[in-house]
């Protein structure tokens, strides 16, 4: 059995009890055993995709967004919904769609960490 955690600073004694019933416990990254740079990308793009969900949501509607990126509404589904399929290059660009600005999509990178 294997217990994904994202929290890093899950309480030790929870950590032991799982154990201790033959669970590995460690992140995501660990399990998918990803490199740092992997795991930074995916954080990456997990943060562009929420805020690109979030934006639209306030500004329009998905139909809205699927007409000024010249997309379908399938990939608008997938970039909402953090699908690993999808570029960063049409996150950036549905982004971009909702008026953000080049300075605001790198406030959302930074903000990794």
């Amino acid at each position: 059995m294997i217990e994904i955690s994202s929290n890093s600073s899950m309480d030790e004694e929870k950590k032991k009890r799982l154990e201790a019933k033959g669970w590995k416990v460690g992140t995501v990254a660990e399990f998918l055993e990803l490199t740092p740079e992997e795991a930074i990308l995916v954080e990456i793009k997990l943060a562009l995709s929420r805020n690109l969900k979030e934006r639209r949501q306030k500004l329009m509607t998905e139909l809205e967004l699927t007409e000024k990126t010249n997309s379908s509404q399938i990939p608008i589904i997938k970039l909402e919904n953090e699908a690993d399929s999808v570029s960063i290059e049409l996150l950036i660009k549905g982004i971009l769609a909702t008026g953000a600005t080049p300075q605001e999509i790198g406030d959302v990178i930074s903000s990794i960490g």
